[in-house]
């Protein structure tokens, strides 16, 4: 969509490149900052995103970051009620590293089991007021809604802990979204930075 809208824009990132090498005939920037399995800060038996940002940001200085962070805190009941608090600090510690930096936080996708969704709605609820006071000290951050999105998609059900048929709907599994969900989540992404690229 940003090469479309004639935009330029580039990933950087300190984790094994992925994604296709070619989109629309241009070469795609294969670097990122995805880590399956993380939690927002190091957990038993889990690696937290929050202790690679004073090495991560320096080294790559993006203009923006997209962050969702916190459906693995959900998943395994990690301190659950103490989430927001963490997210709060990891937060604050992105945007110490680059003043100018435009910081987009997503609230985090649903399950298809609507008893985990519970969970994860009371987390996203957090989420608004920890970037509604910063933004209002001058902070240059964002909220994207990647919920709603998702599960007002067709197809997207909350029928238990399996997705009887992946092929419809956005959901690969009970957690993880599939191509047509991916390209929902892309769509919600390039909707919240297209007004800050060039």
């Amino acid at each position: 969509r940003a090469h479309a809208d004639g935009k330029s824009i580039t990933f950087v990132g300190t984790a094994t490149a992925n994604g296709p090498a070619m989109v629309d005939g241009v070469t795609f920037p294969r670097q990122n900052e995805g880590h399956s399995g993380y939690t927002i800060d190091n957990a038993p038996g889990r690696s937290g995103i929050s202790p690679l940002v004073t090495r991560v940001m320096p080294a790559t200085k993006p203009d923006i970051v997209t962050l969702m962070i916190g459906t693995n805190d959900v998943q395994h009941d990690i301190d659950v009620t103490n989430a927001p608090a963490r997210l709060c600090k990891l937060l604050d510690s992105i945007i110490a590293t680059d003043a100018h930096m435009l910081l987009v936080v997503a609230q985090i996708v649903p399950t298809t089991d609507a008893k985990v969704n519970v969970a994860v709605q009371a987390f996203n609820n957090a989420i608004p007021a920890l970037v509604n006071s910063r933004s209002a000290a001058g902070k240059h951050i964002i909220l994207v809604d990647m919920y709603q999105p998702i599960a007002s998609a067709p197809g997207f059900q909350t029928s238990g802990s399996t997705v009887p048929d992946n092929t419809v709907g956005p959901m690969f599994d009970w957690l993880h979204p599939n191509v047509a969900g991916y390209k929902v989540m892309g769509d919600t992404w390039y909707d919240a930075i297209k007004g800050a690229l060039r």
